[in-house]
């Protein structure tokens, strides 16, 4: 038997409302001896089941499960991993022979709270965000294997950065089933490498793949500037669009050395792009009017809702100066991936950037995530990513 949360009267209206968190702020009082990361159930004031998840200290103590009494066993991992991948084959994403890249859990918005597993071929990616996930790691990574039915013979787990630094589980990154050396990745027929060990979230942003697509089709005879580029996803797109000329930029030379591969992988020897290492700020600021398509796809200039006024700030300057730069009739992406940003603090931060430029601009495509990064509808903060495409005069 589990042990038992006790809420204080009332605090159980969000989860009447299927909202997978309760707050520390919500309890009364708890069974003894509760440690991080252990299945607790959740019951009212007055006794009565509410809900079963992980416990976590912190300001959300417990991340939901289910919301009906049952065990969380090896059923329970089954059952929720082949609902996430049935889905995923619904919607054209999984089963794909043009695209074996695909985000497999999203955490909440796949009713799994603190996982999350990106598909590379056939390795999964495993990425736990609480101390539950990492406890029941074995367990879960298991399941992943026999739901996939020989989708994937490699799990290589990567949570030594998203862990709670508090819990101080001295975990290292590795693989829990299998091994393979094969980091060559395909996304709609475009190969890239996928770097599980250093590399960035799961070793590449799975949630850009239709914004990419996107940008492939506006690229035709342009002049492509892909700031932030990271692994370089959007620069590969822009050249089988077309592109004239595509530029890379990034502060990391690790990034730029592995955009340089994934351009050499699918267009060896091509001149039309050059990769640099530099400060995106300082890169901007020196760059002349070259550029008639311009990608900023900056990291979380936010990561909690005490940085929000710095990072609007910070999103304003960005935008205002790739205004000034970009040709007339010129096109630019640009991206928050910034959870505690909303679509109206983005819009709003680059309508500012807009006119301090004194730039017209219309706005042509409104972005998000893709359908394997869903949005539990009980869940609004699963949705992160926002993006907006506009045509500059």
């Amino acid at each position: 038997m589990y042990k038992q949360i006790y809420l204080k009267r009332g605090k159980e209206e969000s989860l009447k409302r299927f909202h997978p968190w309760v707050f520390s702020g919500a309890i009364h009082h708890s069974d003894e001896g509760i440690e991080e990361g252990e299945t607790v159930r959740v019951l009212t004031s007055d006794g009565r089941f509410i809900a079963v998840g992980h416990y976590q200290i912190g300001s959300i103590a417990v991340r939901v499960l289910s919301f009906r009494d049952v065990a969380i066993d090896a059923g329970f991992w089954r059952s929720r991993l082949q609902a996430a991948l049935s889905m995923r084959i619904a919607v054209g994403i999984a089963d794909n022979p043009q695209n074996n890249t695909y985000r497999l859990v999203h955490g909440e918005g796949d009713n799994i709270p603190g996982l999350v597993v990106d598909v590379y071929g056939q390795t999964a990616v495993m990425q736990a965000h609480s101390v539950g996930i990492h406890v029941c790691r074995l367990d879960i990574a298991k399941a992943l294997v026999d739901v996939m039915d020989g989708r994937v013979a490699n799990v290589f787990y990567k949570s030594e950065t998203t862990l709670p630094y508090k819990a101080d589980l001295g975990q290292e990154n590795g693989f829990l089933y299998g091994s393979s050396d094969d980091n060559i990745a395909i996304e709609n027929g475009l190969k890239f490498r996928v770097d599980w060990l250093k590399g960035q979230k799961t070793g590449f942003f799975v949630d850009q793949r239709e914004n990419r697509s996107l940008l492939e089709k506006y690229s035709h005879g342009r002049k492509v500037l892909n700031m932030f580029c990271y692994t370089g996803g959007f620069s590969f797109y822009a050249m089988r669009g077309g592109a004239e000329l595509v530029h890379s930029v990034d502060s990391s030379a690790k990034a730029i050395e592995l955009t340089r591969q994934n351009v050499e992988l699918n267009f060896p020897g091509d001149g039309r792009h050059e990769a640099y290492c530099e400060d995106a700020f300082k890169y901007l600021e020196d760059a002349g009017s070259n550029y008639d398509l311009i990608i900023l796809d900056p990291p979380a200039f936010a990561k909690h809702r005490a940085a929000l006024h710095n990072a609007l700030k910070g999103y304003s300057r960005l935008n205002a100066k790739a205004f000034e730069k970009i040709k007339p009739g010129g096109i630019l992406f640009t991206f928050s991936c910034s959870q505690v940003v909303t679509k109206d603090n983005f819009r709003n931060a680059v309508f500012t950037a807009a006119a301090l430029a004194g730039r017209k601009v219309r706005i042509l495509h409104q972005l998000h995530q893709p359908a394997d990064h869903p949005v539990n509808i009980y869940h609004p903060e699963g949705e992160y990513l926002k993006g907006l495409v506009l045509y500059v005069e």
